[in-house]
């Protein structure tokens, strides 16, 4: 009986299952450059579309060594009113020296304190200062500004109030800006007596926040004040009361 002459290797099958086994790494390869462009693709869209202004979310990077941090702020450096849990997030960017800001305000006060004393809405207020150059010398969108911090972490319940009165008294552009005296004067009308808050004004207690804070708020893309956002969608000023109705339902 014959035997089975034993396996020879064959080189010519050795080398066309190399060129496969090679063929079906560099496709895998090609294929995970594609995943990943398409991430890439998919994650530049995200960030052009916050840079576009459909998502308010800026974060203040701050050291505090370099001045104090507001207590009770957002990360992004607002100014938070009313309940947390409400359901229509209302964030106003505004400049204490910017008359449209002031209209904005004077226009719709009453929409926005109906919100808050029906509970339907909470309002984020980011107060930046770009304005300095509008006042004479003095660097009042700064201050004033700082003084928004500074009454707002005292007590928050009388800000609108302090709010009000601050557009109310809006100096003109070009002209001089508010005194330290006079911005003490009008915190105190807004009920904020606490000698500590008059210190704070004159101590200029959050002014190297301030300067970051509104870095943060243009480093998202924002160009111009008064911007308002509702549930984080930009929304045209006039129709807040609409857009908030709709977002507390």
């Amino acid at each position: 009986m014959s035997k089975k002459p034993a396996d020879r290797k064959n080189p010519l099958a050795d080398a066309q299952r190399s060129e496969r086994n090679r063929k079906i790494m560099i496709q895998v390869g090609v294929a995970a450059v594609l995943v990943g462009l398409v991430a890439a693709i998919g994650i530049g869209l995200a960030m052009r579309d916050s840079k576009d202004g459909s998502d308010f979310n800026p974060v203040v990077t701050h050291d505090a060594a370099a001045g104090a941090v507001p207590p009770n702020v957002t990360e992004g450096g607002a100014i938070r009113i009313g309940k947390p849990d409400a359901k229509a997030k209302i964030q106003i960017v505004a400049d204490l020296q910017c008359p449209a800001c002031k209209g904005f305000e004077q226009t719709n006060a009453s929409v926005l304190d109906d919100a808050l004393s029906s509970g339907d809405a909470r309002i984020e207020y980011s107060i930046i200062s770009f304005l300095d150059r509008a006042s004479q010398g003095n660097q009042y969108s700064t201050r004033a500004a700082n003084a928004a911090y500074v009454v707002a972490s005292a007590d928050t319940t009388n800000f609108q109030k302090w709010l009000e009165l601050m557009f109310a008294k809006q100096p003109a552009e070009g002209a001089n800006g508010m005194t330290d005296d006079q911005l003490i004067a009008i915190a105190a009308e807004a009920g904020y007596t606490d000698p500590a808050v008059a210190q704070g004004i004159r101590d200029g207690k959050y002014i190297a926040y301030v300067k970051d804070a509104t870095k943060a708020v243009f480093d998202t893309g924002l160009d111009s004040t008064p911007t308002v956002y509702v549930n984080g969608k930009k929304v045209n000023p006039q129709s807040l009361k609409s857009e908030i109705e709709a977002a507390a339902k």
